[in-house]
């Protein structure tokens, strides 16, 4: 789980997005409590208002502070739900209100997909027996 600092800079944002190969980062002063989560899009919308000046302002500036969270016991499927009707691609997950993961729509697909995969393998097999 990556986490940036708000006072970091968007540039510095920009290398650990590359450096990770991911969409967003949790904004976090010690790495626990959720300030807020900044993403590819905001960089980009960003930038397309500012240009290149953005580069040099803090994370803090561009970042989303009303973050929506999973709980850790949460179902899957519910979380699916709550990305899709917030139309978010990544939800961070706390545990007694600290950060404990960060899922992406790409997780939940993953997920669905080995779902569908291990229910038409039980049903081949069964068909087949």
């Amino acid at each position: 789980m990556v986490t940036i600092a708000g006072q970091a800079t968007v540039a510095e944002l920009v290398e650990l997005l590359a450096q990770h190969n991911i969409g967003a980062v949790v904004v976090s002063a010690d790495g626990r409590a959720i300030d807020g989560i900044v993403t590819e899009r905001d960089v980009v919308r960003w930038l397309a208002r500012d240009g290149a000046d953005v580069l040099s302002q803090p994370v803090s500036a561009i970042m989303t502070t009303k973050v929506v969270t999973a709980d850790l016991d949460q179902k899957l499927e519910d979380a699916a739900h709550t990305m899709t009707y917030s139309r978010i691609r990544h939800l961070p997950v706390v545990e007694n209100g600290t950060l404990a993961a960060i899922i992406s729509i790409g997780d939940v697909v993953k997920y669905r997909i080995d779902q569908l995969t291990d229910e038409r393998n039980h049903l081949l097999e069964y068909l087949h027996n």
